[in-house]
C-alpha cells in the first residue's frame, strides 16, 4: 500500500519535467535545479528562510557525497601531468608502438590501451597520451587520423567511461540517486558494458575497413604532427623504472580491491592515495629541491580540472539527492511517516496507475540516458537516470541496479564523448580532425550498441 501523494511530491515530478525539458532544448539545468530545491523546501516548510539555507545545505550534501569521487579524479589528472612533463608516459606506452604494423592492429591496439589507461587515468588524460605518442605510428601504418579518434573515443569515453569499474566516479553519483549500494551498479553494468562495447566497436571497425578497401577518402590531418619538446627531467633508465613501476602500483591495487572485497569509497581511496604517492615520489625524482613547491602547482592543474568537470553536476545532484534519503537531512523530516522517499513514493503510486513492463522500463531508461547525454557532459544528468530507475523499478518490482546501470551506459556513451560534437573535441584537435564529422562516424556504430543493449537489458531486469 503506497504513502499518499503531498504536494512535496508533485512539485519533485513537476521539477523533473522541467529538467527533462530544458534538456531537450539543449538549455543548462543548474538553474532549474537550485529553483527547484528552493520550492520543494517551502512547500515543506514553509519557511522562506528555510528554503534559502536548505540550497546551501543540500550543496553541502552534495559536495560530501561527491568528494572522494571529485578529489580521485583531481589526483590522478595531477598524476597525470606530471608522467607527461617527464616524458614516462610514452616510455608506458611506446612498448606497443611495435604491434601497429597495419590499420588492424592499429586500431584495437590504441582501443584497448586507451581502455585500459582510461580505467586508471581518466579518460581526458588517457586522450593526450595515446594521441601524442602513437598517433603518427598508427598514420605511418595505414589508419587514418579519424580512425584512431574512433578508436580512442568508442574505448576510452565509451567502454572505459560508462563502466568506470576502478575510480567509480559514474556508479557513485547513479547508484546515490537510485538509493542503490554501489557494487549492486557495478555488477549490473558489467554484462551490459561488455554488449555495448563489443556490438559498438564492432560495427564500427567493420565500416572503416570497408570503407577503406573501398578507397573512401577520408578527410587529412588539419594539422601537423608536432614533436613536443620535454626537458629531460629524468634519465632514460629511470623513466623506464617508472613506466614498468606506475603500472604494477596500480595492478597490485586492482589485486587488494579483488582480495579485501573493496568497493566505492574505500576503492577510491586506494587509488587516490596510490596516485597521491606516486606523484610526490616522481616530483621528488624530477624537481629535487623545487619538488616542495612543483607538488603544489600539479594539484591545482588537477583541482581546476576536476571541479570543472563536476561544477555543473552539483546542482543537479543536490536536487536528485532530494528524492532519497538526503530530504531529511537537507530539508527535514517533512514527509509522511510510512514514506519510503519521494522516488520511491511516486513509483508505487506509478504502478497503481500505469501497468509498466520490463520493455518499457528498458526503452525509457535508454530514453532517459540518451537526453541527459546531451549536454555533452555524460555526467551532468546520471542522477537524473538513477532516480528515474529507482521509480521504475519500485513500479515494476525489480530490475533496479539493471535500469540504473543501463542509464549510465547510456548517457555516458552519448554525453561523455562519443556522439555531441562538443564533447569530442579534445579527440579530436588531439587527432587533427573535425569533431562533427567524428561524431558523423561514431553515430551509427553507437545506434546500433544501444538498441541491442536495450534489448539485452529488457532480459536482465
Amino acid at each position: 500500500m503506497g504513502v499518499e501523494l503531498t504536494l512535496i511530491h508533485w512539485v519533485y515530478v513537476l521539477f523533473i519535467i522541467s529538467i527533462v525539458g530544458f534538456m531537450l532544448f539543449r538549455r543548462d539545468t543548474t538553474m532549474i535545479s537550485i529553483i527547484g530545491i528552493i520550492v520543494i523546501s517551502f512547500a515543506a516548510s514553509q519557511s522562506v528562510s528555510h528554503s534559502i539555507t536548505s540550497v546551501f545545505n543540500s550543496f553541502i550534501f552534495a559536495i560530501t557525497e561527491l568528494l572522494p569521487t571529485i578529489l580521485v579524479i583531481s589526483i590522478i589528472v595531477s598524476m597525470s601531468r606530471i608522467l607527461e612533463i617527464t616524458g614516462i608516459n610514452e616510455s608506458m606506452v611506446s612498448p606497443f608502438t611495435k604491434f601497429i604494423r597495419n590499420p588492424t592492429l592499429a586500431y584495437w591496439t590504441i582501443g584497448l590501451l586507451m581502455m585500459a589507461i582510461s580505467w586508471f587515468f581518466w579518460p581526458s588524460p588517457a586522450v593526450a597520451l595515446i594521441g601524442a605518442v602513437l598517433l603518427p605510428v598508427a598514420v605511418k601504418a595505414g589508419l587514418p587520423a579519424l580512425g584512431v579518434a574512433m578508436a580512442m573515443n568508442l574505448f576510452g569515453h565509451g567502454i572505459a567511461l560508462s563502466g568506470d569499474f576502478v575510480i567509480q566516479a559514474a556508479p557513485k553519483l547513479t547508484s546515490d540517486a537510485a538509493g542503490l549500494p554501489i557494487g549492486d551498479v557495478i555488477q549490473a553494468s558489467i554484462p551490459l558494458v561488455i554488449v555495448m562495447g563489443a556490438v559498438t566497436t564492432i560495427t564500427a571497425y567493420v565500416f572503416l575497413m570497408r570503407d577503406l578497401k573501398r578507397g573512401k577518402p577520408f578527410p587529412a590531418l588539419t594539422m601537423p604532427l608536432l614533436e613536443e619538446k620535454k626537458t629531460q627531467l629524468l634519465t632514460g633508465k629511470m623513466k623506464l623504472f617508472m613506466a614498468l613501476l606506475i603500472p604494477v602500483l596500480f595492478v597490485i591495487d586492482i589485486m587488494l580491491m579483488a582480495k579485501l572485497n573493496l568497493q566505492g569509497g574505500s576503492a577510491t581511496a586506494l587509488i587516490g592515495g596510490t596516485a597521491l604517492v606516486i606523484l610526490m615520489a616522481v616530483c621528488v625524482l624530477a624537481h629535487k629541491n623545487a619538488s616542495l613547491e612543483k607538488t603544489t602547482g600539479y594539484m591545482i592543474e588537477g583541482f581546476q580540472f576536476g571541479f570543472k568537470v563536476f561544477g555543473p553536476v552539483i546542482p543537479i545532484a543536490a536536487f536528485f539527492y532530494l528524492g532519497d534519503a538526503g530530504f531529511i537531512k537537507i530539508v527535514g523530516d517533512y514527509l509522511p511517516k510510512a514514506s519510503q522517499g519521494i522516488v520511491n513514493d511516486l513509483g508505487v503510486a506509478l504502478a497503481s496507475v500505469v501497468p509498466l513492463t520490463k520493455e518499457i522500463g528498458a526503452i525509457t531508461l535508454t530514453g532517459v540516458g540518451i537526453l541527459t547525454g546531451l549536454d555533452g557532459s555524460g555526467f551532468s544528468g546520471i542522477s537524473l537516470a538513477g532516480s528515474i530507475a529507482n521509480l521504475f523499478s519500485a513500479a515494476i518490482g525489480t530490475g533496479a541496479a539493471t535500469l540504473t546501470a543501463l542509464g549510465q551506459i547510456t548517457a555516458i556513451w552519448v554525453g561523455g564523448g562519443t556522439l555531441i560534437p562538443w564533447a569530442l573535441i579534445p579527440a579530436a584537435a588531439i587527432c587533427g580532425v573535425d569533431p562533427f564529422e567524428l561524431a558523423r562516424r561514431n553515430l551509427l556504430p553507437v545506434t546500433i550498441g544501444l538498441v541491442v543493449t536495450t534489448i539485452v537489458a529488457m532480459f536482465l531486469i
